[in-house]
C-alpha cells in the first residue's frame, strides 16, 4: 500500500471517528426541595355549566375538571366575556412586547442554524487567473477552476456538536420565553379589563350615591330652614355630598387611566363597545382544583422550561470547553483543473490539493482551564436558577391557592354585610323621618352602606384577579384552545 493509499485510509478512519466522543458531563439533578403536592384549601368557585352566549357548547374541558391539566386549558376556554376574548386576541396580534419576543425566537433560530452549519463542510468554487513574468523571464498565464472544502473541523471530541446543542437549547429557551410573555400578556389584559370594570362600577356607585346624598342634603337644608335640624346636621350632610363628589372625580380619572393601560396592552385604540360598563363575572377561575394536584405540573410552566433549557445549554458548553484541551483537525482541500490557456481550461490537466491541519494546545497560560471553570460556573448558576424558578412557581401557586379560599369567603361575608347595611340604612331612614332617631344615626348608616358597597367591589376584583393569577402560575393561558 502506497503512501497515498495510507493517507486515504487515515482520512476515512478520521471521518468515521467524527462525533464518536462526547465530553459533555451528565446533567446534574435539580433539588428544589419542594413538597410533592400543594395543600389545597376548601373553596368553591362558581362552576361554569352554561355555554357562552351564541357560541354553542364548550370547546374544551372545564377548568378543574378531573383529568384536565391547567397548562392545556386554552385561554378561550378560560375567559367568559366575549369582549375580553376579542381584546386578548388583538393583544396577541399587536402587542409590541410580544412582537419583540417572537422576533427574539426568530433571531435564536437563525443563530442556531449558523452554529449548526459548522457541523458540515463548507464547499465553494473558485476560478482564477495568474500572470507572471519579468525582464528576462517570459510572461506566463495560468488559468484554474476548482471546487473544494474550506476549513472543515473533524469533530473528534464533540466540541462542534456541543456548541450546536447549546445553541439549540438557547433557541428552545427563547421559545419558552415567548410563551411566558404570551401567558403574562393574557393575564395582564384580563387584569386590566377587570380593573377597568371595577373602576367603572365604583364610578357608577359614586355617581348614584352623589345623587342620593344631594337629595338628602336638599331635604336637610329645608328642615334646617324650618328649624327641625341643627347647623351641625346640615354640615355633616354636606360632608357626605362632597366626599361622594370627590370619589366620582377620582374614579373618573382612574377609568381614563385604565383605558390608556388597556390600549397600550392591546396595541391600538379600543372601541367603546369592547369596554366593560360595570363589574361582573367576566372571567372563569379554576373550579375544583383536582385533589392531590402534583407539583410536577410546574415543570410545564414556560419560565421553568426556559430555565431547564438554559441549564442544558450551559452543560453542553462544558463539553465544548473540555474538548478544547485535545487536538483538533481541520481539513482544507480542493479538486479542479488548470491550464495555461483559457480555451483549454476544462480540457487541461487535473489538479487537486489536500491540506490537513492539526492544532495541538501546548501552552495557553491557563486560558483553557479558565474557560472550563467559567463553563462549570455558568452551569452551576443555571442549575441554581432552575431550582429557584421551581421554588418561585411553587410559592406563587401556594399564594394563589391560599387567597382563593380567603377571598371567596370574604366576598360571601361582605355580600351578607351589604345586605345587612342596606337594611340598617332603610330602617335608620324610616326612624329618622318618623322623628324616632337622630340625624347622626342616619348619617352613620349612609356612610356605612357606601363604604360596604365600595369594599365589596374591591374584594370581588381581588377575587377575580386571583383566579387569573392562579391560572397563570399553573402554566395555562398560552394555548388558544384546549
Amino acid at each position: 500500500m502506497g503512501m497515498r493509499d495510507g493517507g486515504r485510509v487515515a482520512l476515512v478512519a478520521a471521518l468515521l471517528l467524527v462525533g464518536c466522543a462526547n465530553l459533555e458531563p451528565a446533567l446534574p439533578k435539580a433539588e428544589p426541595n419542594i413538597a410533592q403536592a400543594w395543600v389545597l384549601p376548601e373553596w368553591t368557585a362558581t362552576p361554569r355549566t352554561d355555554p357562552k352566549p351564541g357560541k354553542g357548547e364548550n370547546r374544551g374541558p372545564s377548568p378543574g375538571e378531573p383529568g384536565s391539566v391547567p397548562s392545556e386549558i386554552g385561554w378561550r376556554d378560560f375567559l367568559l366575556d366575549e369582549r375580553l376574548e376579542t381584546l386578548v386576541a388583538r393583544a396577541l396580534e399587536n402587542n409590541r412586547d410580544l412582537r419583540v419576543a417572537v422576533l427574539n425566537v426568530d433571531r435564536a433560530r437563525a443563530l442556531y442554524r449558523i452554529q449548526r452549519s459548522d457541523r458540515f463542510p463548507s464547499v465553494g468554487g473558485n476560478v482564477q487567473m495568474s500572470r507572471s513574468g519579468g525582464d528576462d523571464v517570459p510572461s506566463q498565464e495560468i488559468y484554474s477552476a476548482g471546487i473544494g472544502v474550506t476549513g472543515f473541523e473533524l469533530d473528534l471530541f464533540g466540541r462542534v456538536r456541543n456548541l450546536s446543542d447549546a445553541a439549540l437549547r438557547e433557541f428552545f429557551a427563547t421559545q419558552e420565553n415567548r410563551r411566558a410573555t404570551q401567558l403574562s400578556l393574557v393575564a395582564e389584559v384580563a387584569n386590566a379589563y377587570l380593573t377597568l370594570a371595577a373602576d367603572r362600577e365604583l364610578l357608577n356607585l359614586s355617581r348614584a350615591t352623589l345623587t342620593a346624598f344631594d337629595k338628602s342634603f336638599e331635604l336637610t337644608q329645608k328642615r334646617f330652614e324650618l328649624g327641625a335640624v341643627s347647623r351641625l346636621d346640615l354640615a355633616q350632610s354636606r360632608t357626605l355630598v362632597e366626599n361622594a363628589r370627590a370619589d366620582a372625580a377620582r374614579f373618573e380619572g382612574n377609568v381614563a387611566r385604565d383605558i390608556n393601560a388597556l390600549t397600550l396592552l392591546v396595541g391600538g385604540p379600543v372601541e367603546d363597545r369592547l369596554l366593560p360598563a360595570g363589574f361582573g363575572n367576566t372571567v372563569q377561575g379554576l373550579q375544583a382544583v383536582p385533589s392531590g394536584l402534583p407539583s410536577e405540573v410546574l415543570l410545564r410552566r414556560p419560565d421553568v422550561l426556559a430555565a431547564e433549557h438554559r441549564l442544558r445549554a450551559a452543560n453542553a458548553n462544558i463539553g465544548a470547553a473540555r474538548a478544547a484541551f485535545f487536538p483538533s483537525i481541520s481539513l482544507t482541500g480542493s479538486v479542479g483543473v488548470a491550464s495555461d490557456s483559457l480555451s483549454r481550461l476544462f480540457s487541461g490537466g487535473f489538479a487537486w490539493s489536500f491540506l490537513p491541519q492539526v492544532n495541538i494546545p501546548i501552552f495557553q497560560a491557563g486560558r483553557l482551564g479558565a474557560n472550563l471553570g467559567v463553563a462549570k460556573a455558568d452551569r452551576d448558576i443555571a442549575l441554581a436558577q432552575y431550582e429557584k424558578s421551581i421554588q418561585q412557581g411553587f410559592r406563587e401557586v401556594n399564594d394563589a391557592l391560599a387567597l382563593s379560599g380567603t377571598l371567596a369567603r370574604q366576598v360571601e361575608a361582605q355580600a351578607a354585610q351589604l345586605e345587612a347595611a342596606q337594611q340598617a340604612h332603610d330602617l335608620s331612614r324610616e326612624r329618622y323621618q318618623a322623628g324616632r332617631d337622630s340625624y347622626l344615626g342616619f348619617l352613620d348608616a349612609q356612610r356605612t352602606l357606601y363604604g360596604v358597597q365600595q369594599a365589596l367591589v374591591a374584594t370581588r376584583l381581588a377575587e377575580q384577579s386571583n383566579r387569573v393569577t392562579l391560572y397563570k402560575v399553573l402554566g395555562g393561558g398560552w394555548k388558544e384552545s384546549s
